[in-house]
């Protein structure tokens, strides 16, 4: 049965015009991720381990320049402490996925207090190499201090994690 308008169709289906870009494959609604990074802790994990390479180099980089000036421990403590802002920053967007600003202010209190423990975990460590050998050279305080950084880091992402981004934990 034909109306003035055309072949009979349903009466709730319209004709749309045929598009004149064919469509390419359908892409599926979530993305579907394979092996290990189907977990989002090993996502988290991966985004934190490239975040903490850049913050680590900024962070020995200002140590090896304030440490001339200021001596091995106020040195530690202001590189650790100008790194942890831009580190929690990035951890915050990067590796976590919050973008909105509700509680930035909070999250960046909280990253300071988390970078205290690191500050006495490496500020402790430059402690004890300096009470073993008290000659240490700016070498052995760098590596000290990376070594000491590595537990600090595993500490700072448990705290992430599960405390200041727990909102942001399946990621």
């Amino acid at each position: 049965m034909e109306s003035p308008a055309g072949p009979a169709t349903d009466p709730g289906r319209q004709l749309l015009p045929a598009s004149p870009v064919p469509a390419g494959p359908r892409q599926p609604a979530t993305l579907r991720r394979r092996g290990i990074f189907r977990y989002p802790l090993a996502r988290q994990l991966a985004r934190f381990t490239g975040v903490g390479i850049v913050c680590t180099m900024a962070s020995l980089a200002l140590y090896a320049v304030l440490r001339p000036w200021l001596g091995s421990q106020p040195a530690n403590a202001g590189a650790l402490i100008i790194t942890s802002l831009m580190n929690t920053a990035l951890n915050r967007r990067l590796t976590f996925k919050i973008t909105e600003r509700r509680r930035m202010k909070r999250d960046h209190l909280n990253g300071l207090i988390v970078i205290l423990v690191a500050l006495l975990i490496t500020g402790g460590s430059l402690a004890v190499l300096h009470w073993v050998r008290p000659d240490a050279s700016v070498a052995d305080e760098l590596w000290t201090t990376t070594l000491s950084g590595f537990i600090a880091t595993a500490v700072r992402f448990t705290l992430l994690r599960h405390w200041i981004f727990r909102r942001a934990r399946h990621r």
